[in-house]
């Protein structure tokens, strides 16, 4: 029966990687967006879960085991795990979909993420996490503090759920459309958030009874399993192989059979940088994640899905961290001249750094936003010449941005190459600024979650996508002309 826990985590992880569903993004755009739209998906995840799991409850399909309520705990460990997410760029399962994509910073975190949640779980640092959750309320739920069923909570959170989801969809209707890549089929084209959402609360109700007929009373979860992948290839003592073991490692097989299909696979090496963030936010989650129960999944979907005190704090303690390090770190790099932008850039890979920039034709002006035909020409510089900027700045004033590169007749180009999400988005608000009206920004990045965002905001902001390609395996350039 564990063999169930690899299918259910092969599903969860085509869903999520086609869905792009990550709840670091969905609180951090919140705080960096000034929009809930992301968010009213995680409610759509908890009131699915929360319906399926109190009808299965009453059915007496399953018997839930309901967390206790440890304040200093939850609320520190929260904090941690949201400031650890933005760092390591993801939260636990975003963490574990986006290795499969070939990110190497994602492999970083992962890795520390699940060594210091061992090290909280049994390992050396299990007198720590024990003393921190001493102090233990004994609370467990909401519902029965109250002396009320939990029927009325999932109603009326799907109410709220229902009600907010469908004026985002009304606005969203009456917004102009967002672009999408060009020749692409429709089975390769991203889920809606929301119907991403809604396919993920149907699994973690079906995850719980396979779960429980394989021996482990417990729905989705992600920091537990992920210390006991590390326990096993330690110790190779075969209780750590168990169903919430294989749930993580179909999570990571499925993501990566849906990011290859798509052409959305690609080893992407980080640099020195985005590395150091990766350990230290990996650390970060696994402690806060062992100190407050749970992660984004474990407390984020399911704990909160029960209304237990501990998953709903911790949810709120966890978006305050994410909030806190949005501030903290996530802003555009500074501007550099453009001879030293390329060493300078704060996200980087090995692809980024090959520019290969031709200045054969200065007098080469014509701009065709359309890739090479060869499958190797994946950067956004190849082949045009470069004009002198002054020629191009109508107000001085306005000044096109140092890192750009000036391709002529009002096209300027942002590398974006091996920069991690949000940074993609960030860099090209930040630039978009310097430029004026009619002018075009070419944008060449590989960042899977920005082949959503980008269009979105220019979509929002009243830009215009005028080309949007794919250049290579998980590599695209969009053009945005400035409205």
């Amino acid at each position: 029966m564990i063999l169930t826990g690899l299918v259910v985590g092969a599903v969860l992880g085509i869903v999520m990687q086609r869905g792009r569903f990550c709840v670091t993004g969905m609180l951090r755009d919140i705080f960096l967006q000034k929009s809930w739209r992301t968010f009213a998906a995680l409610l759509i995840v908890i009131s699915v879960h929360a319906i399926g799991l109190a009808a299965l409850t009453s059915l007496g399909v399953i018997a839930p085991e309901y967390s206790t309520f440890a304040p200093a705990a939850v609320i520190i460990g929260g904090f941690l795990f949201g400031i650890g997410i933005i760092l390591a760029g993801g939260c636990a399962s975003g963490t574990w979909y986006r290795s499969g994509e070939g990110l190497v910073g994602s492999w970083v975190a992962l890795a520390m993420y699940a060594l210091s949640a061992s090290a909280m779980k049994g390992g050396m640092l299990d007198g720590f996490n024990s003393w921190m959750t001493s102090w233990d309320t004994g609370l467990t739920t909401v519902p029965a503090a109250l002396g009320i069923s939990p029927w009325i909570f999932a109603i009326a959170l799907a109410v709220f759920t229902g009600i907010m989801v469908r004026r985002f969809m009304i606005k969203e209707a009456n917004s102009p459309k967002p672009a999408r890549l060009n020749n692409r089929p429709a089975w390769k084209r991203p889920l809606h958030v929301y119907n991403a959402a809604w396919m993920i609360g149907l699994l973690g109700v079906i995850a719980w009874p396979l779960s429980a007929a394989a021996g482990r009373n417990g729905g989705l979860g992600i920091t537990t399993p992920s210390a006991h992948t590390v326990d096993f290839i330690t110790t190779g003592d075969a209780k750590f192989m168990n169903w919430g073991t294989l749930l993580v490692l179909g999570l990571l097989v499925g993501s990566f059979i849906a990011a290859k299909a798509t052409g959305e696979f690609r080893i992407r090496v980080a640099d020195a940088k985005t590395t150091v963030r990766a350990i230290f936010g990996g650390i970060l989650m696994g402690v806060g994640a062992a100190l407050a129960g749970g992660c984004t999944v474990g407390n984020g979907m399911v704990e909160t899905s029960l209304f237990s005190f501990q998953g709903w704090i911790a949810l709120l303690f966890i978006a305050l961290g994410v909030g806190a390090g949005t501030k903290l770190w996530l802003k555009p790099s500074a501007a550099q001249p453009a001879a030293e932008a390329q060493d300078t850039v704060t996200y980087s890979t090995d692809e980024s750094l090959d520019h290969n920039v031709l200045n054969e034709n200065p007098s080469g002006n014509s701009i065709d936003a359309t890739p090479s035909k060869s499958p190797q020409n994946t950067n956004a510089f190849s082949g045009f010449a470069a004009a002198p900027s002054a020629l191009m700045v109508k107000d001085p004033s306005l000044s096109p941005s140092k890192k750009l590169k000036d391709l002529g007749d009002g096209y300027y180009a942002l590398d974006s190459l091996g920069a991690v999400c949000p940074f993609p988005l960030i860099e090209a608000k930040d630039v978009m600024k310097t430029l004026q009206s009619g002018d075009h920004l070419v944008i060449d990045f590989d960042c899977t979650q920005a082949t959503e965002v980008i269009p979105q905001w220019a979509a929002t902001e009243g830009h215009e996508v005028t080309d949007f390609v794919e250049t290579g395996d998980a590599s695209w350039q969009i053009t945005v002309k400035k409205g």
